[in-house]
């Protein structure tokens, strides 16, 4: 096999093949099947160590220019899959290894759910006298189901509340409906599980 990419940052097992990073991009937009941000791909791709930061870059061009994948501009540049997305990930996906599939589409996943968590769920941080207030909403839909502040004396401490937050903000709202309630059991329960 020719390795013609760059390799700086790319893990034992990476990709160092131009040709084997557009099929992993193809078989990505295929297995997630929704559209997703050059910055997505590159978090999946670089942030992992598939890929060359570069070359991910280069493979996104030049997939585009070929109409192997489209580019769409909504709210924000996407890229997602077409027909000849699809017909690339289907013949040529087993050139990759299984395990790189595999993981490129869990965190592509992990990513997706992530967004979608911080879109449902809205933090806040407010700076105030002496301090920060993170202010939490856990969303029920059209209505807030829970929302608190809480305050923090510095920045780092409030970056890391709101980070705890939107990691599980179900874990938040049913902890504190056990509290509220007394049930010191579940709130134990609940504890213990995410420990």
């Amino acid at each position: 096999m020719e390795f013609d990419a760059f390799n700086e940052g790319v893990e034992v097992g990476g990709l160092r093949s131009k040709n084997d990073i557009r099929i992993l991009i193809c078989y990505l937009l295929c297995g997630v099947n929704t559209p997703l941000t050059r910055d997505d791909i590159i978090s999946v791709m670089y942030e992992n160590g598939f890929a060359n930061y570069f070359e991910v870059i280069d493979a996104l061009s030049g997939l585009t220019a070929a109409g192997s994948i489209e580019k769409t501009q909504d709210k924000q540049e996407t890229y997602r899959a077409n027909t000849r997305t699809m017909e690339i990930s289907r013949r040529l996906n087993s050139t990759l290894p299984g395990t790189i599939r595999e993981r490129a589409v869990a965190c592509a996943l992990n990513l997706l759910s992530a967004a979608k968590i911080e879109r449902e769920n809205k933090t806040e941080i407010r700076k105030v006298e002496n301090g920060y207030c993170v202010d939490c909403h856990v969303s029920g839909g059209e209505n807030d189901l829970m929302s608190f502040s809480l305050y923090v004396p510095d920045y780092a401490q409030a970056k890391l509340v709101q980070r705890k937050f939107l990691l599980n903000p179900a874990v938040f709202y049913r902890m504190i409906l056990a509290l509220s309630t007394g049930d010191l059991e579940l709130a134990e329960n609940i504890l213990n599980k995410n420990e």
